[in-house]
C-alpha cells in the first residue's frame, strides 16, 4: 500500500546526469533498430552459436515488449532494467526489477556513485589506487513524478528498508518514478523511473576515474581535461 505521503508533480529537466561503469560496452541488440517484440527470437538464434549472449543481454522478461526501447543510446537506459538483482539492491528497489536512476547535475551523480563505489571497494578490502574507470550519461526528463521527501524513513542514509517498500509500492500503483533529495550531496536531486519507455534515451558525456586511499574515494580524474579533483 502506498503511504499517502508522496506528492505527484510534474519534473521537467533539460539535463539529468547518470554515472556508470565504463566497462558495460553496447549491446547490438539494443542498439539496433529492431522490433523489441523480437528480442527473445533474436537472442535464442544468437546463442546457440554464442552462450554468452544471454548473459550478455540480460532477463528481457523483466520489461514487457511496449516498455522496450531500442536505438542509439538504448543499451544505456536497458541495462538498470535487465540486469538487476537481490544482490544488488537500491534505495527504491529490492533488486528484483530495475530501476534507472540519475541526477539533476553531474556533482550528485558523483556523490552518489562515490558513496555506493567506496562502500563496495572498503566490503572487498580492495588496495589503494586508482580503480573503475566510469562514465557519465546525459539525458533528461519530463513527466510526472512522485516526490517521496515527506515518505517517512525513505531518505535514511543506510537503511533502505522503508524505502524499497515505498518503491514498489508506488510502482505496483502505476507510478512513472520517484524524486527525491540527494542524501549524498546538500541541494541536489534524484530521480528514480520505473519503466525504459519513460527514459528519453541518453547521449555520453565524459569519463572518470575514481582514486581508493584504502578507506575512501578521496580524487577522481577527468579523462577529457586531465584535471585531478580532490573529494571532500
Amino acid at each position: 500500500m502506498v503511504s499517502g505521503f508522496a506528492i505527484r508533480r510534474p519534473v521537467d529537466w533539460p539535463k539529468t546526469y547518470r554515472i556508470i561503469r565504463s566497462i558495460h560496452p553496447p549491446i547490438d541488440l539494443f542498439e539496433d533498430i529492431a522490433d523489441p517484440a523480437d528480442w527473445e527470437a533474436l537472442v535464442s538464434a544468437e546463442a546457440k552459436t554464442n552462450p554468452r549472449v544471454r548473459m550478455e543481454v540480460g532477463d528481457l522478461s523483466k520489461v514487457p515488449p511496449n516498455r522496450r526501447v531500442s536505438g542509439p543510446g538504448a543499451s544505456y537506459v536497458m541495462a538498470p532494467f535487465v540486469h538487476c538483482s537481490p544482490l544488488r539492491p537500491g534505495r527504491f528497489t529490492d533488486g528484483s526489477y530495475g530501476i534507472y536512476y540519475a541526477g539533476d547535475s553531474e556533482d550528485v551523480a558523483l556523490a552518489e556513485t562515490i558513496h555506493h563505489h567506496q562502500t563496495f571497494m572498503a566490503a572487498t578490502a580492495q588496495s589503494p589506487g586508482w580503480t573503475s574507470d566510469f562514465r557519465v550519461l546525459i539525458g533528461s526528463v519530463r513527466c510526472e513524478l512522485d516526490d517521496v521527501r515527506l515518505v517517512p524513513g525513505v531518505l535514511h542514509p543506510s537503511n533502505y528498508a522503508p524505502s524499497q517498500v515505498e518503491g514498489r509500492a508506488l510502482r505496483n500503483a502505476g507510478s512513472n518514478g520517484l524524486l527525491w533529495p540527494s542524501v549524498r550531496k546538500e541541494d541536489g536531486l534524484c530521480i528514480g523511473l520505473f519503466w525504459p519507455d519513460i527514459v528519453p534515451l541518453p547521449i555520453q558525456g565524459r569519463h572518470y576515474a575514481y582514486h581508493w586511499n584504502g578507506k575512501r574515494v578521496d580524487y577522481v580524474r577527468q579523462y577529457d581535461t586531465g584535471q585531478v579533483l580532490a573529494v571532500s
